[in-house]
């Protein structure tokens, strides 16, 4: 058989294909190769840790709304409205002498000059203007709380002596008046002032708060009773048809030296009707209110 005949045409195996061009296509023969972007590689997943599982809240406890209890009280007796009323002796009047004292002992102390008197050195204010204060204070007092300065003649006549005092004094007239009495001036000494004034004062604290309230009036509603503290006993008065009077006629005693003082009357009613006086009676308009409304209201059981 023909040899030519008898050929199976086989793909070449080592034959060259086409030719393949280096260059990417559509780019120019000899150009340099196109730079490759780089890829963005996607971001890590960062691994979460795990939820933290707190644990539940404890239950809260449930309060229950309670209606509000109205509050037990006792029930207190009512306080009974009273007064007590004491009548002070003239000694009250006399703290201006006192003070007085006090006050020209210390200007003797500071201003004074020592004097040989005997063998000892004394405490003297060279100035008699001191003794004249002192005893016109001391006179004007005894004056005051003995004889009772009713109207406005006596009133303007006290202080008309006052104010004639004061100005001679200012002037330093009293040591010239007093030579025309043959030198007859007034000199006191540091202890004078001192111990007298002392005496004094220690006198009206023991009057005025320890001896004068041995004895007063008790006013209660419905009744009046005069109550010694020191004695045989006490009366009792009942307030029907009972009359109070305030009196305040003495201007010096009741205002100036007395600071609102007062005399007070009780008129009783009855058979046996009485009128009692309570002189010398301190802040006697704020207490004639208080005896007025309470001699007015109808006596306690327990009173009775």
């Amino acid at each position: 058989m023909n040899e030519h005949n008898h050929r199976v045409d086989t793909p070449a195996q080592n034959s060259p294909g086409p030719a393949v061009s280096p260059n990417p296509p559509g780019t120019r023969p000899g150009a340099p190769p196109p730079m490759q972007q780089p890829v963005n590689a996607p971001p890590r997943v960062q691994p979460q840790p795990p939820p933290v599982q707190h644990a539940a809240p404890p239950p809260q406890p449930q309060f229950v709304a309670r209606q509000p209890v109205a509050p037990v009280t006792e029930e207190r007796p009512a306080v009974i409205e009273q007064q007590k009323v004491f009548s002070h002796s003239s000694l009250v009047y006399w703290w201006p002498v006192w003070l007085m004292g006090y006050v020209m002992a210390a200007l003797t102390y500071w201003q004074g000059s020592e004097y040989q008197i005997g063998a000892d050195l004394e405490l003297f204010h060279t100035s008699s203007n001191l003794g004249v204060f002192f005893f016109l204070t001391l006179f004007l007092v005894i004056i005051i709380t003995n004889v009772s300065a009713r109207g406005l003649v006596s009133g303007l006549v006290i202080m008309g002596v006052v104010l004639v005092s004061v100005i001679l004094a200012y002037f330093a007239l009293w040591d010239n008046i007093l030579t025309w009495f043959g030198n007859l001036e007034i000199h006191l000494n540091f202890g004078a002032y001192f111990w007298f004034s002392t005496l004094m004062l220690t006198m009206w604290v023991v009057s005025t708060f320890i001896v004068d309230r041995m004895s007063y009036w008790h006013f209660t509603p419905g009744q009046v009773t005069h109550v010694v503290v020191l004695g045989a006993g006490s009366r009792s008065f009942d307030t029907n048809g009972m009359m109070l009077e305030k009196h305040r006629e003495d201007l010096f005693r009741h205002w100036l030296l007395g600071v609102g003082s007062g005399d007070l009357k009780i008129r009783t009613s009855g058979a046996t009707r009485e009128e009692i006086d309570v002189p010398n009676v301190m802040f006697l308009g704020t207490k004639i209110e208080v005896m007025q409304r309470l001699i007015a209201q109808e006596p306690n059981a327990d009173d009775i």
